[in-house]
């Protein structure tokens, strides 16, 4: 789907050691600033237990999950917006994405060099969200010349985007967030404003803090983030960089053990995957047969006919009906074959408004 999460940070917090984990991607790690400058990407599968009781059922010769591509992109400085630590640049790849997973320091070691002397989360979040702030603020009062002139030469929309620029400008300007502002109409989507992304907060911690959460009042830097999180209304993934790249060394029978042993169900990263998915507004849906149970990606509130895009555009195009089973239905009757029998197989036509699992057979003809 070419739907990506940018993964940022200052310098030095262990963004591109969780990255290298996450995707097995040999990101470039070392104990300086700016070691990443151009950002590595990795495609991450989505765990989904369910793609295994599906391709149970229908004896699938294969399993395709859907994934997720994540960004690594280099650390961002106090001044950032104007040009520090090569930050134009930086910022550039951050709008190129379409959410920002904010990865947060919350450990101390003397040994990992930290830009502003020790880890502090309120602070260092702080210094992220005024670079994007100010780089937004920038984008804006660039616009609004542009449009102001429109406006009154009476060019089409001009007046209405006018008016959505003007609000966002406002609340940048007192330090808000563009994605506070209504934009119903997506005027503002191909400026790619780095406020309006949707963003989650990954706490790296230590690795006898690995089974913690982050809730308010838990204490200690890990707790200063989680009231930083609930504040903006953000999730926090809780993950051990140093952990992640012990169990992506390991191999796969031996990775739950190891879990066990640290008191976890699930690795940090398959956390990161599923939460990172979720931001995005996405859900699943699943073709299953003989031959491979695959699962697909679509937005919430998609049609059968986006969905069937999403397979092949000739399915899109020659859109015939589309043949539904909810995933519970399809379990419990043991397949395709016993849901049909019951009278639990539905015809959907166009506008039908996709669910998450749900198993679909597009009919369509070019």
């Amino acid at each position: 789907m070419g739907i990506n999460c940018g993964i940022v940070g200052l310098p030095n917090v262990g963004k591109s050691t969780i990255f290298s984990a996450l995707t097995s991607v040999a990101a470039e790690a070392a104990n300086y600033p700016f070691c990443t400058i151009e950002p590595n990407t990795g495609v991450v599968p989505v765990p989904d237990p369910r793609l295994q009781v599906l391709a149970t059922s229908a004896s699938s010769q294969k399993i395709i999950p859907t994934s997720i591509e994540f960004v690594d992109i280099a650390g961002l400085v106090a001044g950032a917006s104007k040009g520090e630590g090569l930050g134009n640049q930086f910022l550039g790849h951050i709008r190129a994405v379409d959410a920002i997973v904010h990865v947060v320091r919350c450990f101390e070691d003397d040994n990992i060099t930290h830009v502003h002397g020790t880890p502090s989360p309120r602070r260092d979040v702080e210094v992220i969200e005024t670079e994007l702030l100010l780089s937004d603020l920038s984008q804006v009062e660039k616009r609004l010349d542009r449009v102001r002139r429109g406006a009154k030469a009476g060019e089409k929309g001009a007046k209405e985007e006018l008016l959505v620029l003007e609000a966002v400008n406002a609340a940048l300007a007192e330090g808000k967030f563009a994605r506070t502002v209504p934009d119903p109409d997506n005027l503002l989507t191909g400026l790619g404003l780095l406020t309006s992304k949707p963003s989650m907060f990954v706490a790296n911690v230590l690795e006898k803090d690995v089974a913690r959460e982050a809730t308010v009042g838990c204490g200690g830097l890990l707790g200063e983030l989680a009231e930083v999180a609930a504040e903006r209304g953000s999730e926090v993934v809780v993950i051990s960089g140093v952990v992640e790249a012990e169990i992506a060394q390991l191999p796969e029978e031996d990775r739950s053990a190891f879990l066990d042993g640290l008191g976890l169900k699930t690795s940090g990263l398959d956390r990161l995957a599923i939460k990172g998915y979720k931001l995005l507004n996405l859900i699943t849906f699943f073709t299953v047969g003989p031959k491979e149970t695959h699962a697909w990606t679509c937005h919430a509130n998609d049609n059968a006919v986006a969905a069937a895009g999403k397979i092949h555009t000739d399915f899109a195009k020659g859109f015939i009906r589309a043949e539904v089973i909810s995933y519970d239905d399809f379990v419990t009757c043991g397949g395709e074959a016993g849901a049909k029998e019951k009278g639990l197989l539905r015809v959907e036509g166009k506008t039908y408004i996709m669910k998450d699992g749900d198993i679909v057979h597009f009919r369509f003809n070019v």
